[in-house]
């Protein structure tokens, strides 16, 4: 049954022959940043390989979500959040409030609290906003239900915005709100909204480190799997039957030692079959976990494969693939790591600006978005290759979403669908 998502997105990809994935939530059909798609675009701009681009009411972060020819959207619009569906060829379908914005700004201007991705399973939409407001649709836009996280979890205390994406997974809803006042992991059922298990994540961490920014993944193999929890100087491990922590790594921030009282997590763990690579936050370290540890892991223990004391992407979280870990640095730089060591295989300048997207990877070519409106597109390969570098008059801080044929950017301004 949990794989009922999977499947049912791989069923789409072969319908008529094409070879082509939804994009049905954050970090992809398979969630780590990754699309089986070929034949995508390498290079566009405003005026070459834009198929469209629609006008948005207002900025946000949130990466859209693609299912067959519906796109959907967050956004705040006025003192509303709102889910926008968009049909394949660029023309607004429907929009429907779910919550109240409060004109909240985060990070000097650069977020707000539509921040948090939309994902779908193909008849339903889950939007999940800063405010708390938690709710699900059809695809024609009739409510099915709502509820307020801050009212059933208790109010959010966390100095940047509440901005952590929920992940759909078979029938169930998960998510970490780790602020002051609450440090809580939970399930829910996705049909209805209603708690499933919640347990209390406990930690030590202090000061702007009780705040968490990163989203909860799934890691699984061989019909083994659990959830993985990312913030509060840990990374912990919970049993998806119920809660229970079934590891912990520490050493990402350690009290006998320099403590940094702001060292609050943003970028999301990579997760693949045999790796789970943690990053932390303003150039820590970055750690190679082996999935099948169990109970407390620290710095050398047999449970890490590999550590770097320092080179985190501070917001992008990493990608996996064929055998190399990518990390977008948050300046100008991306690094290629062999994932079996953790040892560089290169480190080079790109683009400068300011990167807070996280880098997706499809047709060979790893695409990296800084929010400028510039997207880098370099090959994947233990050898750095630059494709293409190509610029959009937008602000962009939202993590690309590629599905059939076509790559998916939401600026600030606009929704752009890049390809034929």
């Amino acid at each position: 049954m949990r794989y009922r998502l999977l499947a049912l997105t791989l069923l789409a990809a072969t319908v008529g022959g094409a070879r082509a994935d939804n994009w049905p939530q954050w970090r992809g059909p398979t969630n780590d940043g990754i699309s089986r798609e070929t034949g995508l675009p390498s290079e566009w701009s405003d005026s070459k390989n834009l198929a469209w681009k629609l006008k948005m009411p207002s900025k946000a972060g949130s990466t859209p979500c693609v299912w067959g020819d519906r796109i959907f959207v967050t956004s705040e619009d006025g003192d509303a959040t709102v889910l926008i569906a968009v049909g394949a060829d660029g023309k607004e379908l429907w929009r429907k409030p779910f919550g109240s914005n409060g004109r909240k700004s985060y990070m000097r201007g650069e977020a707000n609290d539509a921040s948090a991705s939309p994902c779908t399973d193909g008849q339903h939409v889950w939007v999940f906003d800063g405010q708390g407001h938690f709710a699900c649709f059809d695809f024609t836009g009739n409510e099915a239900w709502k509820f307020n996280a801050q009212e059933r979890y208790g109010k959010f205390s966390i100095q940047h915005g509440m901005h952590v994406t929920p992940l759909l997974d078979d029938g169930r809803l998960y998510l970490a709100l780790l602020h002051s006042n609450a440090w809580l992991v939970i399930a829910l059922d996705k049909a209805t909204g209603k708690e499933i298990w919640k347990v209390k994540r406990t930690s030590d961490a202090y000061a702007e480190n009780e705040h968490s920014y990163a989203s909860v993944f799934i890691w699984r193999k061989n019909g083994d799997e659990y959830l993985v929890v990312h913030g509060n100087d840990y990374t912990t491990a919970h049993s998806l039957a119920d809660g229970s922590e079934l590891w912990r790594l520490g050493d990402l921030n350690p009290q006998d030692q320099r403590y940094n009282p702001t060292l609050r997590f943003v970028a999301s763990p990579a997760i693949s079959p045999d790796l789970i690579v943690v990053p932390t936050a303003k150039n820590g370290p970055v750690v190679g976990v082996k999935p099948t540890a169990r109970g407390s892991i620290r710095a050398g223990s047999p449970g890490e494969v590999w550590r770097r004391p320092r080179g985190t992407p501070d917001v992008p979280s990493p990608v996996i693939h064929d055998g190399i870990v990518y990390l977008c640095r948050e300046r100008d730089a991306v690094v290629a790591l062999d994932a079996a060591t953790g040892q560089d295989l290169y480190n080079q300048p790109i683009h400068r600006g300011i990167y807070r997207a996280s880098p997706v990877v499809a047709d060979g070519k790893v695409y990296l978005t800084a929010r400028d409106g510039t997207v880098t597109v370099i090959k994947t390969g233990p050898k750095f290759e630059l494709v293409a570098e190509n610029k959009l008059p937008d602000q962009i801080s939202a993590s690309p979403a590629i599905s059939n044929g076509r790559i998916y950017l939401r600026g600030w301004d606009y929704l752009y669908a890049i390809g034929k």
